[in-house]
């Protein structure tokens, strides 16, 4: 047994750190009992990432190592967050100016030393171990999972595949094909999952780590030999029909010309997957081509849109008790959510029957998001139906949920009044209704103020936090800190009719109904728009939000527009009139009884215009809000765009669009297209000045 590890104690956890001292540099280093211990503590932040340093440094160590090599060397994070999220991706822009290729080579001669020591090395993984954090660890010889722990290549949702040594490391050490299905979709294998595979070899909790240690130095533990289909895949044969049929999966969720990648990937190993030195010369040469690719830079760009929002959060949000009031899908679901995040929610309806179904649907999130059976129950335990609305008193944050009917929320307002601590805000959850007109009814217009959730709200990242003309400048920067809290992106808005992303999002929408009342297929509109960039054709969109929503969406923003949006659509009055509300329904413009609807029809026969009449409309609405300062920059309008509606990652945002093919030739056409098609897409006046 080790003697005497030292336990680090950060915050509420104890990592076994081994002995290490504090010192210079990301590499904390010990040594006992003839191991040696490694923990990486990069930055001030509360995560690790995998930079030069990180690696040079690790190349000193290896140095060192092999002139005296110890009993073994345990590799581990010293941040309590988790072990490694991946590349410094701020260098990316500096790897891909001085030789990206040349650094790449660097990085894997160190962790190929690292694999070839003669002692057994160990990577301890607690959190997540992701990109080059992951091949960091395929590098060691052993992995223990500590509960908890996830491992995954997401650098496809960058424009890229792994780049030190992932591409041959993790399909030699598991099933090959299910290693390429995680490498092509950028999923996470959370531990149990991890250990199935074969990626963990230990799975254990974080006191017991220092025996899992010892049990594998002991040769106590035991792993499974390759399988069967392994050994088949190092047949050229096999390969490459295990490569066809990944191209065609692959092509239908990230086409080639859009998504390169994971083509580039299915490539090197169909050609390299049984040479891995062939396999590592080509990761190398793929991985700095794709750094420089249009679709990395974007998708790069994105990643920090993400960080800057995550940066608006940041601050104390003062908000430790929210009542939600009206237990519907958004209103259980934001409970449900809120309180996975530790806060204390009580959520009020006045029926029962809502309140139950809400607490079932919590349940359902909390397995969704993978959440322990203790750490499912505490979330429910935080979240308490309330039909008699006992935590209005106490709540910091009251949400209101309800259905959009302005006499509604102006009686539950006047129902608040008296009832509210002091301090307290109150949300609106409105999308469509002015928060200048809903204020007449509250007690203290400074205190109230938009919080627009979108549906579903625990996979959709965004949350417009929205100001009218009295909120409070605290008011908003709470707000924007309690959508940090809960793991949320704010984007703060003004109260301009549909706020920012209806506002850009219902054109779309409108359009796409004008074009099947002329006779336009739905399948071919939305193949149009997939073949664009969007995960999804504006039909089905439209399908899932619910036709019931988007009308009234579109009616109360038809009045209150500069200049009118495409008629609403017959079709659209008829569906709903029928009770064909899209896929809560059932049945929409599509049936949805089979599942989600995957159009690709073809567009030989399709109008010349089809995509401009569709995309041009929402990029119109993005640059007047622009123009509005309903938002402050393009920046939030991209980030907003992408993170609530999924519009085309790989091109950056609608703004980055619109300055990438020219402001003056979208200008000209859309002043061609509403020559042939009408006023309502006639440009705004802001494109003169983008």
């Amino acid at each position: 047994m080790m003697t005497g590890p030292v336990l680090e104690h950060l915050g509420e956890t104890k990592l076994e750190l081994g002995p290490v001292t504090r010192g210079e540099g990301p590499w904390l280093h010990g040594e006992a009992d003839g191991i040696v211990w490694l923990a990486l503590d990069r930055g001030e932040g509360a995560v690790n990432t995998i930079g030069q340093d990180v690696i040079e440094g690790l190349q000193s160590h290896i140095e060192a190592l092999e002139r005296d090599q110890p009993r073994a060397v345990v590799i581990r994070s010293a941040k309590i967050a988790g072990f490694a999220v991946g590349a410094d991706i701020t260098g990316f822009d500096d790897m891909a100016n001085e030789g990206a290729a040349e650094m790449l080579t660097h990085g894997h001669d160190v962790l190929d030393r690292l694999e070839a020591l003669d002692c057994p090395t160990i990577c301890i993984v607690h959190g997540a171990a992701l990109g080059a954090g992951f091949e960091l660890a395929l590098a060691c010889d052993w992995r223990i999972a500590v509960e908890g722990a996830s491992f995954g290549f997401p650098e496809v949702q960058l424009g890229l595949h792994p780049g030190l040594g992932g591409t041959f490391r993790l399909p030699a050490l598991i099933d090959p094909v299910k290693a390429m299905t995680l490498m092509l979709t950028g999923k996470t294998a959370h531990t149990g999952k991890a250990r199935k595979l074969g990626i963990a070899d230990v799975v254990t909790q974080e006191r017991h780590v220092a025996a899992a240690v010892d049990a594998i130095k002991a040769g106590e533990v035991e792993r499974d030999a390759p399988g069967l289909k392994a050994r088949a895949m190092g047949f050229d044969q096999a390969r490459s029909l295990a490569a066809r049929q990944m191209r065609k999966e692959t092509g239908q969720k990230a086409p080639e010309q859009h998504y390169p990648a994971p083509h580039r990937l299915i490539d090197m190993w169909e050609e390299h997957g049984d040479d891995r030195a062939a396999m590592q010369r080509a990761e190398n040469q793929s991985f700095a081509k794709l750094l420089d690719s249009d679709t990395s830079k974007n998708l790069r760009r994105v990643f920090f849109l993400r960080q800057n929002m995550k940066n608006d959060s940041r601050g104390e949000d003062g908000i430790d008790h929210v009542h939600v009031i009206g237990a519907g899908a958004m209103g259980g679901e934001i409970a449900a959510w809120t309180a996975i995040k530790g806060k204390t929610v009580t959520l009020g309806d006045v029926a029962l029957d809502p309140l139950a179904e809400a607490v079932k649907q919590a349940r359902a999130v909390c397995k969704n998001k993978h959440l322990s059976n203790i750490e499912t129950r505490d979330a429910l335990d935080r979240m308490m139906p309330d039909p008699h609305g006992y935590g209005i008193a106490r709540a910091d944050l009251i949400i209101e949920a309800v259905p959009e009917k302005p006499d509604l929320k102006e009686k539950i307002y006047n129902g608040l009044k008296g009832r509210m601590k002091q301090g307290a805000i109150l949300a609106s959850n409105t999308s469509s209704l002015r928060l200048t007109e809903l204020k007449e009814g509250v007690a203290d217009p400074s205190h109230f103020a938009g919080l627009h959730f979108f549906n579903p709200v625990s996979k959709m990242d965004l949350v417009e936090v929205v100001r009218h003309a009295e909120t409070a400048e605290d008011v908003i920067c709470r707000l924007a800190a309690f959508c940090g809290e809960i793991g949320k992106l704010p984007v703060q808005v003004t109260d301009s009719f549909g706020f920012l992303v209806n506002r850009a999002l219902m054109p779309y929408l409108m359009e796409a109904m004008m074009l099947m009342d002329e006779g336009v297929d739905k399948e071919v509109i939305d193949t149009a728009a997939i073949r664009f960039g969007m995960p999804m054709g504006p039909v089905a969109l439209a399908d899932q939000v619910g036709l019931d929503i988007c009308l009234h969406v579109a009616e109360s923003l038809k009045d209150g527009l500069d200049k009118p949006m495409a008629d609403i659509s017959n079709g659209l009055r008829k569906k709903v009139k029928r009770g064909d509300t899209g896929k809560k329904a059932g049945q929409g413009f599509y049936d949805w009884s089979q599942g989600a609807p995957h159009p690709n029809a073809d567009l030989d026969n399709a109008p010349d215009d089809l995509t401009d009449r569709l995309i041009l409309p929402m990029l119109n609405a993005c640059v007047e809000c622009l123009r509005k300062n309903v938002v402050k920059d393009a920046n939030a309008i991209d980030g907003a765009m992408i993170f609530a509606t999924g519009f085309a990652p790989f091109r950056g945002g609608p703004m980055r669009y619109a300055r990438a093919r020219g402001a003056k030739e979208i200008r000209e056409r859309l002043e061609e297209l509403a020559g042939k098609h009408g006023e309502r897409l006639t440009p705004d006046v802001g494109w003169q000045d983008l």
